[in-house]
Protein backbone atom coordinates (compact mmCIF):
# COMPACT_ATOMS: atom_id res chain seq x y z
CA UNK A 1 0.00 0.00 0.00
CA UNK A 2 1.44 3.38 -1.00
CA UNK A 3 1.51 6.53 1.12
CA UNK A 4 -1.66 7.95 -0.41
CA UNK A 5 -3.57 4.74 0.20
CA UNK A 6 -2.64 4.90 3.89
CA UNK A 7 -4.77 8.05 4.06
CA UNK A 8 -7.84 6.01 3.08
CA UNK A 9 -9.78 3.46 5.11
CA UNK A 10 -10.33 0.02 3.55
CA UNK A 11 -13.09 -1.55 5.69
CA UNK A 12 -12.76 -4.99 4.08
CA UNK A 13 -8.95 -4.97 4.13
CA UNK A 14 -7.64 -7.38 1.47
CA UNK A 15 -10.92 -9.22 0.93
CA UNK A 16 -11.61 -9.86 -2.76
CA UNK A 17 -14.56 -11.93 -4.00
CA UNK A 18 -13.62 -14.80 -6.27
CA UNK A 19 -14.97 -14.57 -9.84
CA UNK A 20 -18.45 -16.04 -9.93
CA UNK A 21 -19.04 -15.35 -6.23
CA UNK A 22 -20.40 -12.37 -4.31
CA UNK A 23 -19.49 -10.53 -1.13
CA UNK A 24 -21.93 -8.41 0.91
CA UNK A 25 -20.58 -4.88 1.35
CA UNK A 26 -23.70 -3.07 2.56
CA UNK A 27 -27.36 -3.97 3.24
CA UNK A 28 -28.77 -5.11 -0.09
CA UNK A 29 -25.49 -4.54 -1.97
CA UNK A 30 -23.33 -7.40 -3.24
CA UNK A 31 -19.85 -7.06 -4.75
CA UNK A 32 -18.66 -9.08 -7.76
CA UNK A 33 -15.16 -8.95 -9.23
CA UNK A 34 -14.57 -10.10 -12.81
CA UNK A 35 -11.26 -10.53 -14.68
CA UNK A 36 -10.11 -8.32 -17.56
CA UNK A 37 -7.42 -9.19 -20.15
CA UNK A 38 -5.62 -5.87 -19.73
CA UNK A 39 -2.98 -4.34 -17.47
CA UNK A 40 -5.97 -3.21 -15.39
CA UNK A 41 -6.93 -6.82 -14.78
CA UNK A 42 -10.31 -6.63 -13.03
CA UNK A 43 -13.58 -4.76 -12.75
CA UNK A 44 -15.95 -4.52 -9.79
CA UNK A 45 -19.63 -5.08 -10.54
CA UNK A 46 -22.58 -4.75 -8.19
CA UNK A 47 -25.88 -6.41 -7.38
CA UNK A 48 -28.50 -4.30 -5.58
CA UNK A 49 -31.56 -5.93 -4.00
CA UNK A 50 -34.59 -4.43 -5.70
CA UNK A 51 -38.33 -4.57 -6.23
CA UNK A 52 -40.18 -3.23 -9.26
CA UNK A 53 -43.99 -3.29 -9.57
CA UNK A 54 -44.20 -5.71 -6.67
CA UNK A 55 -41.67 -8.14 -8.17
CA UNK A 56 -38.61 -8.71 -5.95
CA UNK A 57 -35.27 -9.17 -7.68
CA UNK A 58 -31.99 -7.45 -8.44
CA UNK A 59 -30.51 -4.47 -10.22
CA UNK A 60 -27.17 -5.15 -11.90
CA UNK A 61 -24.72 -2.22 -11.99
CA UNK A 62 -22.10 -2.63 -14.75
CA UNK A 63 -21.46 -5.80 -16.71
CA UNK A 64 -17.89 -6.64 -17.80
CA UNK A 65 -16.62 -7.17 -21.35
CA UNK A 66 -18.14 -9.72 -23.68
CA UNK A 67 -16.09 -12.88 -23.10
CA UNK A 68 -16.91 -16.52 -22.52
CA UNK A 69 -15.01 -16.43 -19.24
CA UNK A 70 -17.06 -13.59 -17.79
CA UNK A 71 -20.28 -15.10 -19.09
CA UNK A 72 -19.45 -18.31 -17.23
CA UNK A 73 -18.85 -16.34 -14.03
CA UNK A 74 -22.14 -14.52 -14.47
CA UNK A 75 -23.97 -17.80 -15.07
CA UNK A 76 -22.61 -19.04 -11.75
CA UNK A 77 -23.88 -15.87 -10.07
CA UNK A 78 -27.30 -16.24 -11.69
CA UNK A 79 -27.56 -19.82 -10.47
CA UNK A 80 -26.19 -19.41 -6.95
CA UNK A 81 -26.30 -15.81 -5.70
CA UNK A 82 -29.69 -14.36 -6.69
CA UNK A 83 -31.74 -16.28 -4.08
CA UNK A 84 -33.96 -17.59 -6.84
CA UNK A 85 -34.97 -14.08 -7.92
CA UNK A 86 -34.61 -12.49 -11.37
CA UNK A 87 -32.63 -9.49 -12.54
CA UNK A 88 -35.08 -6.59 -12.92
CA UNK A 89 -32.89 -4.04 -14.68
CA UNK A 90 -29.31 -3.41 -15.78
CA UNK A 91 -27.74 -0.04 -15.06
CA UNK A 92 -24.40 0.98 -16.59
CA UNK A 93 -22.22 3.80 -15.34
CA UNK A 94 -20.71 4.49 -18.76
CA UNK A 95 -19.96 3.29 -22.27
CA UNK A 96 -16.51 1.74 -21.89
CA UNK A 97 -16.39 -1.95 -22.85
CA UNK A 98 -15.65 -3.29 -19.37
CA UNK A 99 -18.83 -1.62 -18.12
CA UNK A 100 -21.31 -2.09 -20.98
CA UNK A 101 -19.88 -5.04 -22.95
CA UNK A 102 -22.31 -7.67 -21.64
CA UNK A 103 -25.28 -5.35 -21.09
CA UNK A 104 -27.37 -6.86 -23.90
CA UNK A 105 -26.56 -10.41 -22.81
CA UNK A 106 -27.49 -9.75 -19.17
CA UNK A 107 -30.63 -7.79 -20.14
CA UNK A 108 -31.82 -10.84 -22.08
CA UNK A 109 -31.12 -13.28 -19.27
CA UNK A 110 -27.73 -14.75 -20.10
CA UNK A 111 -27.25 -18.05 -21.89
CA UNK A 112 -30.57 -19.40 -20.62
CA UNK A 113 -32.55 -16.24 -21.51
CA UNK A 114 -34.07 -16.14 -18.03
CA UNK A 115 -35.58 -12.62 -18.33
CA UNK A 116 -35.83 -9.61 -20.65
CA UNK A 117 -35.26 -6.31 -18.86
CA UNK A 118 -34.42 -2.69 -19.57
CA UNK A 119 -31.00 -1.08 -19.75
CA UNK A 120 -30.68 2.17 -17.76
CA UNK A 121 -28.00 4.72 -18.74
CA UNK A 122 -27.47 8.38 -19.46
CA UNK A 123 -28.12 9.54 -23.00
CA UNK A 124 -24.47 10.47 -23.53
CA UNK A 125 -23.23 7.02 -22.60
CA UNK A 126 -25.89 5.04 -24.47
CA UNK A 127 -25.56 6.95 -27.73
CA UNK A 128 -21.76 6.93 -27.55
CA UNK A 129 -21.81 3.16 -27.11
CA UNK A 130 -24.13 2.78 -30.12
CA UNK A 131 -21.83 4.94 -32.26
CA UNK A 132 -18.65 3.10 -31.27
CA UNK A 133 -20.19 -0.36 -31.56
CA UNK A 134 -21.25 0.52 -35.12
CA UNK A 135 -17.60 1.02 -36.06
CA UNK A 136 -18.01 4.76 -36.65
CA UNK A 137 -14.98 5.60 -34.52
CA UNK A 138 -13.95 3.66 -31.44
CA UNK A 139 -11.33 6.12 -30.09
CA UNK A 140 -9.04 3.16 -29.34
CA UNK A 141 -8.14 2.11 -32.86
CA UNK A 142 -8.69 2.22 -36.60
CA UNK A 143 -7.59 4.61 -39.30
CA UNK A 144 -9.02 7.72 -37.63
CA UNK A 145 -7.29 6.95 -34.32
CA UNK A 146 -3.99 6.36 -36.11
CA UNK A 147 -4.35 9.70 -37.90
CA UNK A 148 -5.31 11.51 -34.66
CA UNK A 149 -2.36 10.22 -32.66
CA UNK A 150 -0.04 10.66 -35.66
CA UNK A 151 -0.84 14.38 -35.67
CA UNK A 152 0.36 14.44 -32.07
CA UNK A 153 3.66 12.69 -32.66
CA UNK A 154 2.95 8.95 -32.53
CA UNK A 155 4.35 8.48 -36.01
CA UNK A 156 6.51 5.35 -35.86
CA UNK A 157 5.36 2.73 -38.37
CA UNK A 158 4.90 -0.03 -35.82
CA UNK A 159 2.55 1.99 -33.61
CA UNK A 160 0.63 3.27 -36.62
CA UNK A 161 0.11 -0.27 -37.95
CA UNK A 162 -1.05 -1.51 -34.53
CA UNK A 163 -3.53 1.33 -34.23
CA UNK A 164 -4.97 0.72 -37.71
CA UNK A 165 -5.39 -2.97 -36.91
CA UNK A 166 -7.45 -2.17 -33.81
CA UNK A 167 -10.44 -0.92 -35.79
CA UNK A 168 -12.70 -3.65 -34.38
CA UNK A 169 -11.52 -3.23 -30.79
CA UNK A 170 -14.76 -1.81 -29.36
CA UNK A 171 -17.16 -3.95 -31.36
CA UNK A 172 -15.31 -7.13 -30.35
CA UNK A 173 -15.78 -6.31 -26.66
CA UNK A 174 -19.31 -4.91 -27.11
CA UNK A 175 -20.82 -7.14 -29.81
CA UNK A 176 -24.45 -6.14 -29.14
CA UNK A 177 -26.38 -3.42 -27.35
CA UNK A 178 -30.04 -3.16 -26.37
CA UNK A 179 -31.96 -1.21 -28.97
CA UNK A 180 -33.96 0.59 -26.24
CA UNK A 181 -32.97 2.11 -22.91
CA UNK A 182 -34.24 4.13 -19.93
CA UNK A 183 -32.61 7.53 -19.63
CA UNK A 184 -30.84 8.73 -16.48
CA UNK A 185 -30.03 12.41 -15.84
CA UNK A 186 -28.14 14.44 -13.25
CA UNK A 187 -29.93 14.53 -9.86
CA UNK A 188 -32.49 11.90 -10.86
CA UNK A 189 -33.48 9.79 -7.87
CA UNK A 190 -33.78 6.08 -8.61
CA UNK A 191 -35.54 3.94 -6.03
CA UNK A 192 -33.76 0.60 -5.81
CA UNK A 193 -35.33 -1.64 -3.23
CA UNK A 194 -35.81 0.37 -0.04
CA UNK A 195 -33.19 3.00 -0.87
CA UNK A 196 -33.17 6.18 -2.93
CA UNK A 197 -30.08 6.56 -5.11
CA UNK A 198 -29.20 9.93 -6.63
CA UNK A 199 -27.61 10.09 -10.07
CA UNK A 200 -24.32 12.01 -10.00
CA UNK A 201 -23.10 12.68 -13.53
CA UNK A 202 -19.47 13.30 -14.32
CA UNK A 203 -17.50 14.34 -17.37
CA UNK A 204 -14.01 13.98 -18.76
CA UNK A 205 -13.53 10.24 -18.40
CA UNK A 206 -16.55 9.51 -20.59
CA UNK A 207 -19.37 11.55 -22.15
CA UNK A 208 -21.92 11.51 -19.27
CA UNK A 209 -20.76 9.12 -16.56
CA UNK A 210 -23.39 8.05 -14.03
CA UNK A 211 -22.41 7.41 -10.42
CA UNK A 212 -25.05 6.48 -7.83
CA UNK A 213 -25.11 7.98 -4.34
CA UNK A 214 -27.36 6.82 -1.51
CA UNK A 215 -26.88 9.48 1.16
CA UNK A 216 -29.18 7.69 3.61
CA UNK A 217 -27.11 4.49 3.47
CA UNK A 218 -23.81 6.35 3.11
CA UNK A 219 -22.83 4.46 -0.04
CA UNK A 220 -21.45 5.72 -3.36
CA UNK A 221 -21.18 3.56 -6.47
CA UNK A 222 -18.47 5.70 -8.06
CA UNK A 223 -17.85 3.85 -11.32
CA UNK A 224 -14.57 5.14 -12.76
CA UNK A 225 -14.88 8.72 -11.51
CA UNK A 226 -13.24 8.18 -8.09
CA UNK A 227 -10.83 5.25 -7.83
CA UNK A 228 -8.71 4.51 -4.76
CA UNK A 229 -5.34 3.47 -6.19
CA UNK A 230 -5.07 4.82 -9.72
CA UNK A 231 -6.13 8.07 -11.31
CA UNK A 232 -9.05 7.99 -13.71
CA UNK A 233 -8.00 8.12 -17.35
CA UNK A 234 -8.91 11.43 -18.95
CA UNK A 235 -8.17 11.51 -22.68
CA UNK A 236 -8.56 13.52 -25.86
CA UNK A 237 -9.63 11.13 -28.61
CA UNK A 238 -10.29 11.61 -32.29
CA UNK A 239 -14.06 12.12 -32.08
CA UNK A 240 -13.53 15.42 -30.21
CA UNK A 241 -9.97 16.44 -31.11
CA UNK A 242 -10.02 19.88 -29.43
CA UNK A 243 -11.68 18.67 -26.23
CA UNK A 244 -10.80 19.73 -22.69
CA UNK A 245 -11.65 16.55 -20.75
CA UNK A 246 -9.32 17.28 -17.85
CA UNK A 247 -11.08 20.58 -17.20
CA UNK A 248 -14.42 18.77 -17.23
CA UNK A 249 -13.13 16.03 -14.94
CA UNK A 250 -11.70 18.42 -12.36
CA UNK A 251 -14.98 20.35 -12.38
CA UNK A 252 -16.94 17.12 -11.92
CA UNK A 253 -14.88 16.17 -8.86
CA UNK A 254 -16.55 19.02 -7.02
CA UNK A 255 -19.74 16.97 -6.82
CA UNK A 256 -17.99 14.47 -4.54
CA UNK A 257 -16.50 17.06 -2.19
CA UNK A 258 -19.88 17.64 -0.52
CA UNK A 259 -20.28 13.97 0.44
CA UNK A 260 -19.56 12.76 3.96
CA UNK A 261 -15.97 11.64 4.41
CA UNK A 262 -17.11 8.29 5.86
CA UNK A 263 -19.17 7.47 2.74
CA UNK A 264 -18.45 3.89 1.64
CA UNK A 265 -17.09 4.27 -1.90
CA UNK A 266 -17.64 1.25 -4.14
CA UNK A 267 -15.34 1.86 -7.15
CA UNK A 268 -15.18 0.06 -10.48
CA UNK A 269 -11.51 -0.83 -9.89
CA UNK A 270 -9.64 -1.34 -6.65
CA UNK A 271 -11.12 -2.04 -3.23
CA UNK A 272 -14.04 -0.40 -1.41
CA UNK A 273 -12.84 2.47 0.75
CA UNK A 274 -13.82 5.41 2.93
CA UNK A 275 -12.33 8.87 2.57
CA UNK A 276 -13.97 10.31 -0.53
CA UNK A 277 -12.97 13.94 0.07
CA UNK A 278 -9.41 12.90 0.91
CA UNK A 279 -9.23 10.96 -2.34
CA UNK A 280 -10.59 13.86 -4.37
CA UNK A 281 -7.91 16.10 -2.86
CA UNK A 282 -5.28 13.52 -3.81
CA UNK A 283 -6.56 13.42 -7.39
CA UNK A 284 -6.50 17.21 -7.65
CA UNK A 285 -2.92 17.27 -6.32
CA UNK A 286 -1.92 14.56 -8.81
CA UNK A 287 -3.18 16.54 -11.79
CA UNK A 288 -1.70 19.79 -10.47
CA UNK A 289 1.70 18.08 -10.37
CA UNK A 290 1.33 16.66 -13.88
CA UNK A 291 0.24 20.05 -15.23
CA UNK A 292 3.30 21.68 -13.66
CA UNK A 293 5.55 19.06 -15.30
CA UNK A 294 3.92 19.61 -18.68
CA UNK A 295 4.18 23.38 -18.37
CA UNK A 296 7.86 23.16 -17.47
CA UNK A 297 8.57 20.84 -20.39
CA UNK A 298 6.79 23.07 -22.90
CA UNK A 299 8.58 26.14 -21.55
CA UNK A 300 11.92 24.50 -22.29
CA UNK A 301 10.98 23.73 -25.91
CA UNK A 302 7.90 22.89 -28.03
CA UNK A 303 6.52 19.46 -27.19
CA UNK A 304 4.06 17.08 -28.84
CA UNK A 305 1.82 14.76 -26.86
CA UNK A 306 4.20 11.91 -27.81
CA UNK A 307 7.03 13.92 -26.20
CA UNK A 308 4.99 14.29 -23.00
CA UNK A 309 4.08 10.60 -22.64
CA UNK A 310 7.47 9.47 -21.22
CA UNK A 311 7.39 12.36 -18.75
CA UNK A 312 4.01 11.24 -17.38
CA UNK A 313 4.31 7.46 -17.80
CA UNK A 314 7.73 6.17 -16.82
CA UNK A 315 7.23 2.56 -17.90
CA UNK A 316 6.96 0.53 -21.06
CA UNK A 317 3.51 0.70 -22.63
CA UNK A 318 1.75 -1.67 -25.00
CA UNK A 319 -0.43 -0.19 -27.74
CA UNK A 320 -3.58 -0.47 -25.59
CA UNK A 321 -1.92 1.51 -22.80
CA UNK A 322 -0.32 3.90 -25.28
CA UNK A 323 -3.68 5.06 -26.62
CA UNK A 324 -4.71 6.11 -23.12
CA UNK A 325 -1.29 7.60 -22.35
CA UNK A 326 -1.37 9.69 -25.54
CA UNK A 327 -4.92 10.77 -24.82
CA UNK A 328 -4.06 11.76 -21.25
CA UNK A 329 -0.91 13.65 -22.25
CA UNK A 330 -3.01 15.56 -24.75
CA UNK A 331 -5.66 16.25 -22.09
CA UNK A 332 -3.08 17.99 -19.91
CA UNK A 333 -1.71 19.94 -22.87
CA UNK A 334 -5.21 21.02 -23.89
CA UNK A 335 -6.14 22.30 -20.44
CA UNK A 336 -3.10 24.59 -20.52
CA UNK A 337 -3.63 25.51 -24.17
CA UNK A 338 -7.30 26.38 -23.75
CA UNK A 339 -6.43 28.40 -20.63
CA UNK A 340 -4.06 30.50 -22.74
CA UNK A 341 -0.90 29.24 -21.02
CA UNK A 342 0.35 27.33 -24.05
CA UNK A 343 0.08 27.92 -27.76
CA UNK A 344 0.09 25.19 -30.38
CA UNK A 345 1.54 25.08 -33.86
CA UNK A 346 1.96 22.52 -36.61
CA UNK A 347 5.52 21.83 -37.73
CA UNK A 348 6.81 21.15 -41.22
CA UNK A 349 6.57 17.44 -40.34
CA UNK A 350 2.81 17.79 -39.75
CA UNK A 351 3.09 17.21 -35.98
CA UNK A 352 1.27 19.51 -33.54
CA UNK A 353 3.46 20.87 -30.74
CA UNK A 354 2.76 23.08 -27.75
CA UNK A 355 4.95 25.84 -26.35
CA UNK A 356 4.75 28.45 -23.61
Amino acid sequence: MNALEHQLDYPYADTLPEPGRVFDVAPGVKWLRMPLPFALDHINLWLLRDEIDGQPGWTVVDCGIASDTIKAHWEQVFDTALEGLPVLRVLVTHCHPDHIGLAHWICTGGNKQRWNVRLWATLGEYTSARVMASGAGSNAGGESAARHFGLHGLVDAQSQDKLRNRGGYYANLVPALPTQFRRLREADVVTIGSHAWRVVTGYGHSPEHCALWCEQAGVLLSGDMVLPRISTNVSVFEMEPEANPLGLYLESLGRYETMAEDTLVLPAHGKPFRGVRTRVAQLRAHHDARLAEVMEACTAKPRSAADIVPLMFRRELDIHQMTFAMGEALAHLHLLWLAGKLRRSTGADGVIRFSA
